[in-house]
């Protein structure tokens, strides 16, 4: 455990919730986050570890266990159209909490934004820096 990390003070921070366990890792929703992004969560290890290159082969293989376990999840209730699926490694590319964090976010065809993906964001005139 790492103070201040929101992830490995969970009892502290009532918005997120523990759906899923598995062996090492969690599936957490947020409740203040399910408005703009209806059935979105996070996996993350137990262990405190800062980013997925940080993780241990265990921690990998368990991750990817409990993904199949919350597609079906999230699959029964919320039947949406396709998913996001990634993680933000440091602050340049977008981590907010410092836990190692692998997004499932379900996607929805009527959405307005339904098509695009991380890349269409990234790949914008507006990003360009050379």
């Amino acid at each position: 455990m790492v103070d201040g990390c929101s992830f490995c003070r969970l009892s502290e921070n009532p918005d997120q919730r523990i759906v899923l366990r598995g062996d090492a890792v969690l599936f957490l929703q947020n409740e203040k986050e399910q408005g703009a992004l209806l059935g979105s969560g996070v996996i993350i290890p137990v262990r405190h570890a800062e980013t997925v290159f940080d993780l241990t082969l265990q921690e990998i293989d368990a991750t990817f266990t409990l993904l199949k376990q919350v597609k079906a999840w999230l699959d029964e209730r919320y039947h949406p159209d396709g998913y996001n699926v990634g993680w933000n490694c440091g602050t340049t590319a977008g981590q907010i909490a410092m836990h190692a964090h692998m997004h499932v976010m379900p996607r929805f065809r009527q959405e307005p934004y339904a098509g695009c993906g991380i890349r269409y964001w990234l790949k914008q005139p507006a990003n360009r820096w050379w």
